[in-house]
């Protein structure tokens, strides 16, 4: 029993070796008795079944014997597979039933803190006797560059001191500053 496709043997993560999720779509090559037999599980599983009933019919009960264990190999592989796919989607399911539980149902923690941000933010009661803020007395706004009166005006900067030039290569003329 080996993989037909050769490079997948060849991974670098060889820990999901033992994984049998992709068992019953993996095309095996089955090296029989009569030679190759390919296909996926169920396929070489039903080759096998027929090899085995021709022989019998021929009268080789030892040959027929073989092909019936090999066909019974592929049969026990399928069912594994089948039973741990089964498993991992009851284990899903359970998770999401779970999660939509949790997501539906928040603790209490949370429900006091909802309760507490509620409270917070909602509007005060206000009866409309109370007096507006003045806008011109607050203290609090925040001074612009148009209000400010304009500042003395800067000296002005120093020019740069230019680089020396390099020194020319030879048979090239000097390089001359631009004045």
């Amino acid at each position: 029993m080996r993989s037909s496709n050769k490079s997948r043997s060849r991974n670098k993560n060889n820990n999901r070796r033992n994984s049998l999720g992709n068992v019953i779509n993996r095309v095996f090559d089955s090296a029989g008795p009569e030679g190759k037999v390919r296909g996926t599980p169920q396929q070489v599983i039903e080759k096998y079944q027929t090899l085995a009933r021709d022989a019998q019919l021929s009268g080789d009960r030892v040959a027929a014997e073989n092909f019936a264990q090999h066909a019974e190999h592929y049969l026990r592989m399928l069912g594994e597979a089948q039973r741990e796919m089964a498993e991992r989607a009851a284990e899903a399911t359970e998770r999401q039933q779970q999660n939509q539980q949790n997501n539906n149902q928040p603790s209490d923690q949370d429900d006091n803190r909802r309760q507490a941000e509620n409270r917070e933010n909602a509007p005060k009661a206000d009866n409309g006797d109370s007096s507006q803020p003045d806008i011109a007395e607050s203290s609090s706004l925040v001074e612009t560059p148009e209000g400010v009166q304009a500042a003395a005006p800067r000296a002005p900067r120093k020019p740069r001191a230019r680089r020396p030039a390099k020194p020319a290569a030879e048979g090239q003329p000097a390089a001359t500053p631009d004045a």
